[in-house]
């Protein structure tokens, strides 16, 4: 793919020059100014480096999104995990009777989360692939840009084996709260409820 490609209307607007290093950089652009001046043009000092204005909003834009969804999830997870503890009280009030010990209740409760969590990251993380790769064109038409393909195609296998494996850790996270309360109840108190 080529520059033109990209961007047919693409016009230049500045060069990026690097000079040897012990090169008085002002001497040099007051050299060049010299001779650019007559042409309309102007040359400056910068920073060397990748310090796209755009591509830094692209990036904190994308990490915002990304931990609001996390968080999103998370409390998701948390709000379906009390429902379903607090509607299986009177289960855990007789399994405790009969002997099972805080920390089985609250592996009981965690387990009760892996399924559908595995089924999550199945459907979600394909889900959220073809997202990423509808919106991040989109946020570059939006900004002016083309954006090559490079930069869409991102995720790699393993990266997507993270991703999976991430929703389930958000759902066991999401789903230890309702457990330690599931392993601090009392049967007794348990059974009163129902």
């Amino acid at each position: 793919m080529t520059l033109a490609a990209a961007e047919p209307d693409l016009q230049v607007e500045s060069h990026h020059i690097a000079v040897k290093a012990g090169t008085d950089v002002a001497a040099y652009t007051d050299r060049l100014n010299a001779v650019l001046r007559p042409l309309g043009v102007t040359a400056e000092n910068g920073r060397v480096g990748n310090d796209s204005g755009t591509v830094a909003v692209l990036n904190s834009l994308t990490a915002v999104l990304t931990l609001v969804l996390v968080a999103v999830a998370g409390l998701g997870v948390l709000n379906g995990v009390v429902l379903d503890t607090r509607e299986r009280v009177r289960d855990l009030g007789i399994h405790k009777a009969l002997g099972m010990t805080p920390r089985q209740t609250v592996v009981m409760v965690v387990t009760s989360v892996v399924m559908t969590a595995l089924g999550g990251g199945a459907v979600g993380v394909p889900l959220g692939v073809a997202l990423h790769g509808w919106i991040m064109p989109a946020m570059g038409h939006s900004a002016g840009l083309n954006l090559p393909e490079s930069v869409i195609a991102v995720y790699r296998t393993p990266e997507l084996i993270l991703l999976a494996l991430g929703g389930l850790l958000i759902a066991v996270l999401g789903a230890l709260l309702p457990a330690g309360w599931g392993a601090r109840t009392r049967s007794a108190v348990a059974l009163r409820t129902e």
